[in-house]
């Protein structure tokens, strides 16, 4: 299976949202709501998995779910709600999760949210329009771009666009594939006339794939609980044990009986 992804040219892209518009009509999200939890109208929510983020010069910048190839959010998933598909995307299955938000903390681009509105709350997300994917289509963003400042395709074809531009064009972007190769890399990748890093947690993210740091750290845990439980056991048995014997003891030393005199006849 050809692995698919997103290219993004934020050097095309003039902020319309027509993008975040096909978008919401793909998926019925209705209109965006003020929240006290949002940090902008326009940020990602549980009514828009797209956005467009406006910077300094009239610069626009698509933010999305990047897709990753081993993502963090499916590696910390207790329940497999969050699974990532041999095509690229990242899906999600309300079916089976169980709202613990790991999947939000994992994430080291800040993507899913939480549908507060809903009695039985979702995680939401962009899920790189996979049910069109399946039908021979392209994702409703892609296919809404007037300027095809985002593109569709399969990923080493992408990338090798990329670098393409770059170099025939290298006054006009820096010379980097954002997403190439970070945290063993992505499905939405982009190039730009400016530094992205404002999109990750942490600028510089290195290609270390983070469900390799989760295991890390995971596989500690069962000779943790193992060792933690056997020390909690062992203690139990001593007091438990301390507690019977001094039930069953008879004081060292006892008090005299104290006897009524006798009477004399």
């Amino acid at each position: 299976m050809t692995a698919k992804a997103i290219l993004t040219d934020t050097t095309l892209c003039i902020g319309c949202e027509l993008c975040v518009e096909a978008c919401r009509r793909e998926y019925k999200l209705g209109e965006d709501k003020p929240r006290p939890w949002k940090m902008r109208i326009d940020d990602l929510s549980a009514t828009r998995y797209t956005t467009i983020v406006r910077r300094p010069g009239s610069r626009f910048i698509r933010l999305q779910c990047r897709h990753c190839r081993q993502p963090a959010c499916v590696s910390v998933c207790l329940v497999g709600a969050m699974q990532k598909t041999p095509e690229g995307p990242v899906i999600y299955d309300p079916n089976r999760c169980i709202g613990c938000r790991y999947c939000m903390m994992a994430c080291p681009y800040g993507i899913p949210r939480y549908d507060w509105d809903k009695p039985v709350p979702f995680v939401r997300k962009c899920t790189l329009c996979y049910a069109r994917l399946g039908q021979g289509r392209e994702p409703a963003c892609v296919e809404a771009c007037p300027t095809k400042a985002t593109i569709f395709g399969a990923r080493d074809d992408l990338v090798a666009e990329a670098h393409r531009r770059i170099r025939e064009s290298p006054g006009k972007y820096i010379d980097k594939v954002v997403g190439e190769t970070e945290i063993g890399g992505t499905s939405v990748i982009y190039i730009s006339d400016i530094p992205l890093d404002f999109l990750a947690w942490s600028p510089g993210l290195d290609r270390t794939p983070l469900p390799d740091l989760t295991w890390v750290a995971l596989s500690k845990v069962p000779p943790m609980v193992l060792g933690v439980g056997g020390v909690m056991a062992g203690l139990w048995w001593i007091i438990d044990r301390r507690v019977k014997l001094a039930e069953h003891k008879e004081p060292e030393h006892k008090a005299p009986e104290h006897k009524e005199p006798e009477k004399k006849t």
